[in-house]
């Protein structure tokens, strides 16, 4: 197990995890030093993406990062993309993360029991897989998905079942965010590896972790 994850599984242990996750991304603004570097030296590099999570969106040159947060404003997982990704098709890929060992020798838990995430999530698809796996979920619908199941009639079927109680806690993802971004390093990317980017934001998760365990 890497450090993150035997960090997860103490704090399972001790009760100390909600299984309860908000999924959500945020952009990272990539500093000019994360562009430039010769290509030879990229291609040396395993599991380096061909894009290196770079691209540019509204926020400009960018790279995000998806992430699932439990009740206690802890990452349990996460994936980065460039910053033009859309944030739906990380779902499953984040939550395909998350990984938490039990103590003996059954297999790790990687099923929450709950998700939730903002309209940007709201897919038929994304509601499939969460239904398929056992998971519930709390994703509200998107204003033209409402419209054109009413405008179907009858055939447009029941919608979807939405508690506006339990998605106030949806926040604790946002929350999450802002404290992972006290590290300068996570705020804005100065790496111009993907995976050594990546590896500041697992270390600003490990010391987060840390601080929740002591």
């Amino acid at each position: 197990m890497c450090i993150e994850e035997q960090l997860q599984s103490k704090a399972d242990e001790q009760g100390k995890f909600g299984w309860d996750l908000a999924v959500d991304s945020t952009t990272s603004r990539a500093h000019v030093h994360a562009a430039g570097a010769r290509r030879d030296s990229f291609e040396r590099v395993e599991g380096e993406p061909a894009d290196h999570a770079l691209g540019r969106s509204r926020g400009g040159f960018s790279t995000k990062i998806h992430l699932a947060c439990d009740r206690y404003l802890q990452s349990v997982s996460f994936t980065i993309t460039a910053g033009q990704a859309g944030d739906a098709p990380q779902l499953t890929e984040v939550l395909g993360r998350v990984k938490v060992n039990r103590p003996g020798r059954g297999r790790p838990r990687t099923r929450p029991n709950r998700v939730m995430a903002d309209k940007a999530y709201s897919s038929r698809a994304i509601r499939a897989h969460l239904r398929r796996r056992g998971i519930k979920t709390t994703i509200p619908v998107k204003d033209d998905q409402v419209k054109h199941r009413k405008d179907r009639g009858h055939r447009g079927g029941r919608p979807p079942a939405f508690d506006a109680e339990i998605y106030k806690a949806r926040n604790v993802v946002e929350r999450c965010f802002n404290a992972l971004k006290h590290k300068r390093g996570v705020a804005t990317r100065y790496d111009k590896l993907a995976v050594r980017f990546e590896a500041t934001v697992r270390i600003a998760n490990i010391d987060r972790w840390l601080k929740r365990l002591s």
